[in-house]
């Protein structure tokens, strides 16, 4: 019925292609020949092509299952561009007007309308399935069909519903289209909707020009400026796991002359759409981003991705990343990792149903496995897929161009598979490699696998390194987890036959990131670095200084402060507010004099200025803050203000910590007075203003200890530095 030169004449005709990419051409006669079919297709293979052409040709309207709004729209304006009527595509959702509905319906009535695109939501809906009923369906396409997998990252329990409804309407052949799926998400894609005879088409997930990196979460804001200033006019995303941080960020990246915006679903749909289309039309040349930026998205040009914080699974990593160099051009992907942030995302989990909470900690667990992994990290993502990438060095990541020492690991292997098989392959890796490092806890103690000859076979060896050999010898076959009980580990027969014949096995060492700070608590790491000359010279202006104002050099500018000025050489009264500590109000009250040194003693030594180091920061909007600083000029009482945030009395004795450290003014004098007798407030007074050397909360705990409580000396210090300012 359909020859291949008719394929190709629609091709032409209405896409003005002369060829299919990849595996098109036989998926799109799969279609048309009336087959369920199943796409696996890696972003930017041309995956929308797959259902539209077949649509075009076939009698009768295909009904396309999508996601989000923003995609239908951007799927139907496309499929719009290639004919010269708007009516071969509509979409069917909640953002139209009884009007437009109606429109939409007389044009599929009539069969002028090739494609119909409808949210499952929408499908769901009663006076719909009435409608479609009446309908002459060519097929379903259910793209993004990785949402119906639980283990998928964007799982919609919605998606569960498609099977039911279809029956209901009338069958016709379904097409299911993802561009990330594991196996075993690729298994309850085919099982939930009821199409596991179907044909099966996976390209490979393999994207040579992709570059993968992982970097240590230290100064990940000015590695990432210093980033986009080298590499001007270029297009890239940004992505923070939360609201929140992608605010701040696209802010710090604005006051540091990038063109950024952000995106987050929170944001008003118009915002977030002219935010889309600027960053599209290059009006802008970063998007800093939540998940919620990407689907649908085709800018072919977007030359690199950066992971501000690790996502939650490497399914979501992958189709991220996917979004750069998909012209085949050049797409560098980096990731910044710290494991605190993993810890944070488990802690989101508290709460939730059990069964979503232990799939939550496997994916995180990958995730982690490939962070701190020193394998070549193109082959563990490929393996995670499903597909194994033969080459040694992809020569594209960073582990591969600046490898590891490797060191000889037979033995280790052996006791690992020999584990698992003690064990009779019914645990995970975490259980395994507990049992190898010899770590004694409740699981272990209950099946008796303390009593086993591999437990804590090498003392010197942890969990951590046991999950390294662990995860090798998966990606080298010899093991394998099972797809049904996810993470239970079994021996392949190329590792049973490793087990009766060991051969070399040589292991990478894991990176280990647990000795680098984070990003808010690097800045003591760096003091290191500071000019010892122009320290001494700065601390002795700020006695200087300390005694002209009748204050404690402390109250100043705090060691941190000068230890920074010292790092970055701040000449003018703009930069010097960028120093930790020190915000407008003490910028200009003590600064002149300040930079009229650094000045001189940057022009007298010819000093180079570091430049990368040197990142305006954003005057600080946060809600929080703001908040506090208002409800403290009304008197109200702390208690009060903690309350009306949810956060904590400690918290929020640190948030005005840091407002007043920052040089805002502020009276707290209306409150100690009702929490703190007066006598002992002039005993802590004093202690600050005439004994205290550092002017440190520790050390005023340390001279003050059973005496004050913690409470009254932080109340009172918070007042002395208010003083200051």
């Amino acid at each position: 019925m359909y020859t291949d030169a008719s394929i190709h004449d629609y091709l032409k005709r209405y896409f003005g292609f002369d060829t299919f990419k990849g595996n098109q051409e036989p998926i799109i006669k799969s279609v048309l020949e009336g087959n369920d079919t199943f796409v696996l297709m890696p972003t930017g293979g041309g995956k929308s092509l797959c259902y539209q052409l077949p649509a075009v040709m076939m009698e009768g309207t295909a009904v396309v299952i999508s996601p989000l709004i923003a995609l239908m729209k951007n799927q139907v304006d496309a499929m719009r561009n290639f004919n010269t009527t708007d009516d071969v595509a509509h979409f069917l959702n909640s953002s139209l007007t009884k009007t437009a509905i109606a429109r939409v319906k007389q044009d599929v009535t009539h069969g002028k309308t090739k494609l119909l695109y409808v949210a499952p939501e929408s499908l769901t809906k009663e006076e719909n399935i009435d409608f479609l009923k009446s309908v002459k369906v060519s097929f379903y396409a259910v793209d993004e069909a990785h949402c119906i997998s639980e283990w998928g990252h964007d799982f919609r329990p919605e998606y569960r519903r498609i099977r039911p409804i279809i029956d209901t309407i009338s069958r016709a052949p379904i097409i299911a289209l993802t561009a990330t799926a594991t196996p075993k998400v690729q298994h309850d894609i085919l099982k939930n909707l009821g199409i596991s005879d179907a044909m099966v088409f996976k390209s490979s997930f393999n994207r040579p020009n992709l570059y993968y990196e992982v970097k240590a979460k230290q100064d990940a804001t000015r590695e990432i400026i210093k980033y986009i200033k080298n590499n001007p006019g270029k297009s890239g995303i940004i992505y923070c796991l939360s609201r929140k941080k992608v605010e701040e960020l696209a802010e710090t990246l604005k006051v540091n002359d990038i063109k950024a915006l952000a995106y987050h679903a929170g944001m008003d749909s118009v915002t977030r759409t002219a935010n889309q289309d600027k960053f599209l039309m290059e009006d802008v040349d970063v998007i800093v981003a939540t998940i919620a930026f990407g689907m649908g998205i085709d800018k072919p040009d977007v030359r690199y991705v950066i992971h501000f914080d690790m996502p939650k699974s490497l399914e979501g990593y992958y189709q991220e990343t996917g979004r750069a160099g998909r012209d085949g051009g050049e797409g560098r992907c980096i990731a910044y990792y710290s494991y605190d942030d993993i810890v944070k995302l488990e802690k989101f989990m508290q709460g939730k149903p059990i069964a979503e909470q232990e799939i939550g900690k496997q994916l995180l667990l990958e995730t982690v496995s490939y962070a701190e992994s020193s394998t070549c990290r193109r082959r563990i993502l490929l393996h995670y897929f499903g597909e194994e990438y033969k080459q040694e060095n992809c020569e594209a990541c960073d582990n591969c161009l600046h490898p590891k020492t490797q060191f000889e690991g037979q033995d280790y292997v052996v006791s690992m598979l020999e584990t698992v098989l003690a064990v009779k392959e019914k645990h995970k890796a975490d259980h395994i490699a507990k049992i190898l490092a010899g770590t004694l806890n409740s699981a272990i103690k209950s099946y008796k696998h303390h009593k086993l000859e591999t437990f804590g076979i090498d003392e010197e060896k942890d969990e951590r390194f046991w999950n390294m050999v662990i995860r090798q010898a998966l990606i080298n076959k010899l093991l394998n987890k099972d797809i049904e009980n996810y993470g239970l580990l079994g021996l392949t027969q190329k590792g049973r036959d490793f087990l009766e014949k060991p051969e070399s096995f040589m292991l990478n060492e894991d990176h280990d990131y647990t000795d680098v700070e984070d990003e808010e608590a690097s800045f003591g790491a760096r003091t290191a670095a500071a000019d010892e000359e122009l320290l001494s010279i700065l601390k002795d202006l700020r006695k200087k200084i300390s005694k002209q104002a009748g204050q404690p050099p402390y109250n100043i500018f705090q060691d941190p402060s000068l230890e920074e000025m010292a790092i970055q050489y701040p000449v003018t009264l703009e930069e010097l507010q960028n120093i930790t500590g020190i915000g407008a109000g003490k910028a200009q009250r003590y600064g002149k004099e300040v930079v009229e040194v650094i000045k001189n003693y940057v022009a007298d030594k010819e000093i180079i200025r570091p430049q990368d180091m040197v990142v305006r920061s954003v005057v600080n909007k946060s809600g929080l803050k703001v908040y506090i600083i208002q409800s403290i000029d009304r008197k109200r009482p702390f208690e009060d203000i903690a309350d009306a945030k949810g956060i904590e009395y400690d918290e929020l004795l640190s948030e005005i910590e840091a407002i007043v450290s920052s040089g805002t003014k502020l009276s707290i004098d209306y409150y100690i007075n009702t929490v703190i007798d007066e006598d002992r407030q002039q005993d802590i007074y004093s202690f600050f203003m005439e004994e205290a050397e550092s002017g440190s909360l520790e050390e005023a705990i340390r001279e003050l200890a059973g005496e004050f409580e913690e409470e009254e000396i932080r109340l009172v210090r918070i007042k002395v530095l208010a003083e200051g300012n």
